[in-house]
């Protein structure tokens, strides 16, 4: 029995706040999209093959794809792609990162070293003055993992939600702070390129992708009731926005899909145009974050282990992402959600202890 206990390492370190549940199988269109899964648990992420040859619709493309979406725009930026290069070549993307600092240096302050923290808050401010829509303004936020030694690792939020992680060895807590916001400065220059917007001609390239990874035909592309459909569709109503932006919103998907919401809000008669045109415009909250760990808790309380199992893969995949210097978000809200899951049945279970 000791075996199904979660271990003291993985116990909560920061936890988002809950807002409540509230989640029921049928009632209205906002009350059958909310993303909590009241349905008996699917399997989580299916492979594409196996979403292929499923009877029933596929969930979008992009949760799946958007990492080979978001590298296929950045192979012909140069020292841009190296924000998704592969983790087995640390020095080709800590000279690019270097590179692209340097450049942004000369052109803003004069030759000279650099003080990356405060160029990356600069940097958005500059955004925010300009015009930027950043509903939460311009604060670039910075998170240090707890430790008592190096090597130290820390995590910065950018102000539309991205995320990037310190992707060297960092023996300092500053040299960690510095290193996170080199790789977030690096992507945020590079995110203002022209070619790093949605334009007509990226959308035809990518559907065209899409069509051959998933084996589908043109007609499919037309019709926003199936997945390739539905992908063209998000695509074309983010038509001017940067790549960042699009893979913000893309994120709140990518959760949905890995905590099973989609198949379950399927399941309970919502169209897929439905679906789209709600979350589009909803930015991912403490709400939606609570009740994907109610789901987590649910699955734990039916198979003990799962949360710790689950916690395990999501933290190999965060650490090897963020050693390729590539953007974290998805990783670091499913490990923020799996934690908040601890936490609320750390909280179930002690109210169940009988008072002495």
């Amino acid at each position: 029995m000791e075996s199904n206990v979660i271990p003291d390492s993985i116990r909560p370190q920061r936890l988002q706040p809950g807002i409540g549940f509230g989640s029921g199988p049928t009632g209205t269109l906002r009350s059958s999209l909310r993303p909590g899964v009241t349905v008996p648990i699917a399997p989580l992420l299916p492979s594409p093959a196996s979403l292929a040859a499923s009877s029933g619709p596929p969930p979008p493309p992009p949760p799946l794809q958007l990492h080979s979406l978001y590298g296929g725009v950045g192979a012909g930026l140069g020292p841009g792609a190296a924000g998704h290069c592969n983790p087995g070549n640390p020095a080709v993307l800590k000279e690019a990162v270097e590179a692209v600092v340097r450049s942004f240096a000369k052109h803003t302050q004069g030759y000279g070293r650099v003080n990356v923290v405060e160029a990356l808050q600069e940097f958005w401010q500059m955004k925010l003055t300009r015009g930027a829509d950043l509903r939460n303004g311009a604060l670039v936020v910075y998170e240090m993992v707890p430790s008592n030694s190096p090597p130290y690792v820390c995590y910065v939020s950018l102000p539309g939600g991205s995320c990037f992680g310190s992707f060297q060895f960092c023996p300092t807590k500053a040299e960690a702070r510095r290193s996170a916001a080199k790789i977030a400065l690096m992507n945020s220059v590079f995110n203002e390129h022209p070619s790093r917007r949605i334009t007509a001609d990226f959308i035809e390239k990518s559907v065209s992708e899409a069509l051959a990874s998933f084996n589908g035909n043109r007609e499919e592309a037309d019709n926003p009731n199936t997945g390739i459909g539905a992908f063209r569709f998000m695509l074309e109503s983010n038509k001017g926005k940067s790549m960042l932006e699009f893979q913000e919103l893309m994120t709140v998907f990518q959760l949905l899909h890995w905590n099973g919401s989609l198949k379950a809000m399927r399941e309970r008669q919502c169209s897929r145009q439905e679906v789209l045109a709600h979350y589009s415009h909803r930015a991912l909250d403490d709400d939606m974050r609570t009740q994907m760990a109610a789901d987590w808790v649910n699955r734990e309380q039916s198979v003990a282990g799962t949360i710790a199992q689950e916690l395990a893969s999501t933290e190999r995949e965060l650490e090897d992402a963020r050693l390729a210097g590539r953007e974290l978000r998805f990783y670091k809200e499913k490990k923020d959600i799996l934690m908040l899951a601890v936490g609320q049945l750390s909280a179930a279970n002690a109210a169940t202890l009988p008072s002495h």
